[in-house]
């Protein structure tokens, strides 16, 4: 198994959508989601986890150790199966687990260091086994070092909702009412978006093993999480920024959240509406950062 990070990472990311719905709220008729009371946008934490999910699955296709877990029409028993497989043991067979748990201790953590070193989003988010638990095998859910907040855009968002319309048609006796079939969707015109990321290296170590080489896959992933993930609906979405700030120790040498205060986007044109990434200067205060965090700007 491949060394796990030793020092711990903070990271901003900041990304645009143009004519697009980023993250549409199924309770809302899809409607871009938003804070009702601020008139932000935002974007959950999951959504961004399946695009960087999606990217590591293109350009891995199932390599060994960078498989992933959670998949679209993929039923997670099924990838459960493979660590039990790995250990010899048929799901079924309650009696044989019980047996295989009082002679081996160390059962639940084969399982679990199994699960992390075959599927790379485990190694990195971690999951929750609902086979595992079922089968009361202490290592259902793993607490994964990297995690994502919701995204939030810069400046209030206000989303259009645009009609379209359909020529095609779908029965015959649509073609003898020959009337034009209308819809509708919805858009942001333009919307810088920022979210916050964290890496802990003390999880990296006790639990899932994430090394440096999943570090890096991850920082490549988050540049490239729109680019291989197109949708009409989506519009044009790109990431702008990624700023790191990477600790001198295992357990960081400043608080995330002053790290975080430190990058400051503003509107260089406050009077004007955005509608691009030209209309913002991003500043970062390297003055209220330490000595022992370095600052890397990767995009």
């Amino acid at each position: 198994m491949t060394k796990a990070i030793q020092n711990r990472y903070d990271f901003v990311v900041l990304f645009d959508v143009e004519n697009g719905n980023p993250n549409g709220d199924p309770d809302a008729g899809n409607m871009p989601r938003i804070d009702p009371e601020t008139g932000y946008g935002m974007i959950t934490d999951v959504c961004l986890k399946r695009k960087i999910r999606n990217y590591v699955e293109t350009v891995k296709e199932d390599e060994a150790g960078y498989k992933i877990y959670i998949k679209d029409s993929v039923p997670l028993n099924r990838s459960d199966k493979t660590a039990l497989t790995y250990i010899g043991l048929d799901e079924n067979d309650k009696d044989a687990l019980k047996k295989m748990k009082k002679d081996d201790p160390e059962l639940d953590k084969k399982v679990r260091d199994f699960m992390c070193e075959n599927y790379y989003d485990i190694r990195t988010f971690g999951a929750v086994m609902t086979t595992f638990v079922s089968m009361n095998l202490n290592c259902g859910q793993v607490r994964g070092p990297v995690q994502l907040g919701f995204a939030r855009s810069v400046d209030p968002i206000i989303p259009q909702e645009v009609t379209i319309t359909r020529i095609a048609i779908t029965k015959e006796s649509d073609a003898e009412n020959k009337k034009t079939e209308m819809g509708r969707k919805y858009i942001v015109p333009y919307g810088l978006y920022r979210v916050e990321g964290f890496v802990s290296a003390n999880l990296a170590r006790k639990v899932t093993g994430f090394s440096k080489e999943d570090l890096q896959l991850l920082w490549k992933a988050i540049e490239n999480m729109f680019e291989n993930d197109r949708s009409a609906a989506r519009g044009k979405m790109a990431v702008r920024e990624l700023i790191v700030f990477k600790h001198a120790s295992e357990l960081g040498d400043a608080p995330a959240h002053k790290l975080f205060d430190a990058v400051k986007v503003f509107r260089k044109d406050p009077s004007a509406p955005a509608r691009s990434y030209s209309d913002y200067t991003v500043e970062i205060n390297t003055e209220a950062i330490p000595e022992s965090v370095t600052l890397s700007r990767m995009v």
